[in-house]
């Protein structure tokens, strides 16, 4: 069996100064996702955290969380869900709205995509202030489901979004 993958994700992040602001220094993945081999040691770091620890769904807000939660959906054989916008789901949803640092947002979720005691992984690209996070969570735990931990590619450690996250785990693979 072959050894852990070699692959230094972190060299394929890209700083984008000055970006969606001036002042904001954004960390750009479309690197990452380029080169198989970079997009595949991220997939393969989070699958090892993972595997064998009885996830059965993993879910995701959009739209960048998808990016990393179908692939590993598919190597922990458990099902995928997408946590959306309003009016962006065809069945019953349930909803949560909660506080941005410009306004509120809303997220929801289809009726049946949980159930009591189901074990969901959260997973997204960015840990930043962990308001959406937050969100995705506590929708989820509504249903009555189990988060069993929350899983990001990059941590930027400084806006002390891990903080909003507790006490539920949280698994970043760079910190910044």
């Amino acid at each position: 069996m072959p050894g852990p993958n070699p692959i230094d994700i972190g060299q394929f992040i890209r700083d984008i100064p000055d970006f969606p602001k001036p002042g904001i220094r954004f960390k750009d993945i479309t690197p990452m996702l380029s080169s198989p081999a970079a997009f595949g040691a991220a997939i393969d770091a989070l699958e090892s955290a993972f595997a064998g620890r009885g996830i059965e769904s993993i879910a995701a807000a959009e739209a960048r969380g998808f990016i990393f939660g179908a692939p590993l959906a598919l190597r922990l054989g458990a099902g995928f869900v997408p946590i959306r916008k309003p009016g962006k789901l065809p069945y019953a949803t349930i909803a949560l709205e909660y506080d941005l640092e410009y306004g509120r947002d809303r997220l929801e979720v289809h009726t049946d995509a949980f159930g009591p005691g189901r074990r969901v992984l959260l997973i997204d690209d960015v840990l930043a202030t962990g308001g959406t996070m937050r969100a995705c969570r506590d929708l989820v735990q509504s249903t009555g489901a189990e988060v069993v931990a929350c899983a990001f590619v990059i941590e930027l450690s400084f806006l002390g979004g891990r903080s909003k996250l507790e006490p539920t785990e949280v698994l970043s693979l760079l910190n910044y």
